[in-house]
């Protein structure tokens, strides 16, 4: 239940890494030169382009690589003091390609004949998107000095507030009381207390969590104001209307899009609340439920997996999808591609990191048992056939943007379910259902709450730092107003913002409406599978394969989606609402709870 490293670099005083660091350091030396001299040529355009191209391809896939190495092994061991400093040093060794970048990119935007040039050269032309990219974003362009003066100054900045927050929550250990013993855990084996069938468990769990975060809040606070801030000048700067604008370009989205959207989904929360104050119901309470209930499992079936039972179940069921889905499963869990095991030191939450370098993938979650591990587990692993299926393309065409990243992950996780619930006795399929409404309604529902708060906070953040009491009554506010009355007000958590990595990322800002894209537009396709079955496979594949070189509206269109009608939207939420309505109406059966 590790991962293994070793395909990567042996170790951190391997030859092979301490020379892929030295050749890392030439190529941008060579490199850096290279393109400065460059931009005063205009007699070899084409040749130049092609040059570029493959430098960025190349350099590019040897810094993944090496980034990958050092990222990783900290992610599962926080206190790697040696890994720390060498992912540090990486990166600084690879921040003079932002300057690389600027004088390429202005460089390019001040060529007339684009048209003909892309359509000259196969290599140009089978990076056109990248290369157009590029020139439609020449508004938001600062000067090469300016580019490399953020890059530089994000290490000490936004960086170091990010690897921050990821030490404290890694690292940080929780009291509880367990079978009548005080124990100290980490967060990653709390957080699991969370699905446990005990009431108590999950109160005092939930409580105890929320009372230990007093230790590390401020300096938590300190770091989210810090990057918040960082986001909001440098957007300014490059001219966007906010951080949300910057986000949207980023992730090739339009604002159209967004809007309707989130109109969808603010429609379809009464029918959420609904499905929130019938599982109260069901465990006792009246006029709502506290939020640390919100995962309790209903019914009364208490299946668990071994690590074997989830690899077999996730295969078969991948493989009834496609051969390709369940070999990519397969080879994951045999060849040492998922870190599984809880322990101490290692990050929460789960994550797939694509390598693309080596064509492979390297998963990190906790398993502990549980169908929500399982789906887990699926669900990064929808990841890692992304990147597997873009790891025929090159590096400068692998990159897709947010709002896609979470479609293939989340159309594997609904394979499963959906297989898990086809499969199983009224009793068990009822558990499932429940813990399939359960996951929609937090991708929703409580993604809809990061969302207001995220967007609240950089309001503010506009004028002044955030006190600690202030950003924790936004997260209160926000939570109410996607759950409603569903939800007891004395039992949210004033705190679900310290342990959500996605805040930290000064990159990756509202890494949260993505979720909720990902999962309607994963609905929608899974829907589209059940009606034309087998024959999808192959437009699936395809659809995956150009996420990397096109816009979120030109992959709907490829495949006859129209992203921008709300329409579409509501069609994928009235799917969940149906499974909201037939969960009611079995909760109402005495043989299944």
């Amino acid at each position: 239940m590790r991962w293994s490293l070793k395909e990567l670099y042996p170790s951190f005083d391997s030859e092979e890494f301490i020379t892929d660091i030295e050749c890392l350091k030439e190529d941008i030396r060579l490199i850096n030169i290279w393109t400065i001299n460059m931009a005063k040529d205009y007699d070899k355009v084409e040749d130049n382009i092609e040059k570029y191209i493959e430098n960025q391809n190349k350099i590019c896939s040897l810094y993944t690589r090496l980034v990958s190495f050092c990222s990783l092994t900290l992610s599962a061991d926080a206190l790697n003091s040696t890994a720390q400093s060498y992912l540090e040093k990486v990166e600084n060794t690879f921040l003079p390609m932002v300057e690389v970048s600027a004088i390429f990119n202005k460089w390019l935007i001040s060529l007339d004949n684009i048209d003909e040039l892309i359509n000259s050269r196969s290599l140009i032309k089978e990076h056109e998107f990248y290369l157009r990219e590029i020139i439609d974003k020449k508004t938001y362009a600062l000067y090469d000095r300016e580019e490399s003066i953020i890059s530089k100054m994000k290490q000490t900045g936004s960086v170091a507030f990010g690897n921050l927050q990821k030490l404290l929550t890694s690292t940080h250990k929780v009291d509880i009381e367990i079978q009548g013993k005080m124990e100290s855990v980490p967060l990653t084996v709390l957080k699991n207390f969370a699905f446990s069938d005990d009431k108590d468990m999950r109160r005092n769990s939930y409580e105890a969590e929320l009372k230990s975060y007093e230790k590390i809040e401020k300096p938590i606070a300190a770091a989210l104001n810090g990057i918040k801030g960082e986001v909001i000048t440098i957007s300014n700067m490059r001219g966007y209307k906010s951080p949300l604008h910057y986000t949207l370009v980023n992730s090739r989205m339009d604002e159209e899009t967004l809007n309707v959207m989130m109109a969808a989904v603010e429609e379809s929360l009464p029918e959420f609340r609904r499905y929130y104050e019938r599982k109260g119901e069901i465990l006792g309470y009246k006029g709502g439920m506290p939020y640390y209930d919100i995962f309790a499992p209903v019914g009364s079936i208490n299946k668990t997996y071994s690590y074997e039972e989830a690899r077999d179940f996730i295969v078969s069921n991948f493989s009834s999808f496609s051969n390709d889905l369940g070999e990519f499963a397969q080879n994951a869990f045999e060849k040492g591609w998922i870190d599984a095991e809880p322990r101490s030191g290692k990050r929460g939450g789960a994550f797939c990191s694509n390598i693309h370098p080596i064509k492979e993938s390297r998963i990190l979650s906790t398993f502990n048992g549980s169908f929500k591990n399982v789906t887990t587990l699926a669900h990064e692993l929808g990841h890692g056939y992304h990147g597997h299926i873009l790891s025929k393309e090159s590096y400068l065409n692998s990159k897709y943007p947010m709002p896609i990243a979470e479609t293939a992950s989340l159309f594997c996780e609904t394979l499963v379910r959906d297989a898990a619930i086809n499969n199983s006795d009224k009793r068990m399929a009822f558990t499932i259902l429940e813990g399939e409404i359960n996951n929609s309604s937090q991708v929703v529902v409580d993604i809809y709450a990061r969302f207001i708060f995220e967007k609240a906070l950089f309001e503010k953040r506009k004028n002044s730092a955030l006190s600690l009491e202030e950003i924790k009554g936004l997260m209160i506010e926000s939570q109410k107003k996607a759950f409603g009355t569903s939800i007891i007000d004395s039992t949210l958590s004033p705190y679900a913002w310290i342990n959500k990595p996605h805040y930290y990322y000064a990159e990756r800002n509202f890494y949260n409406f993505p979720y909720t894209f990902g999962l309607l537009f994963a609905k929608g396709l899974f829907a589209r599978y059940k009606k034309v079955g087998f024959k999808f496979t192959k437009e699936y594949d395809k659809l995956l394969s150009i996420t990397g070189k096109a816009s979120l509206k030109d992959i709907g269109n490829s495949i006859g989606i129209d992203i921008t009608k709300i329409e579409f939207w509501r069609e994928s939420l009235n799917g969940i609402k149906d499974n909201i309505q037939k969960f009611i109406e079995l909760s109402k059966d005495k043989d299944v709870l």
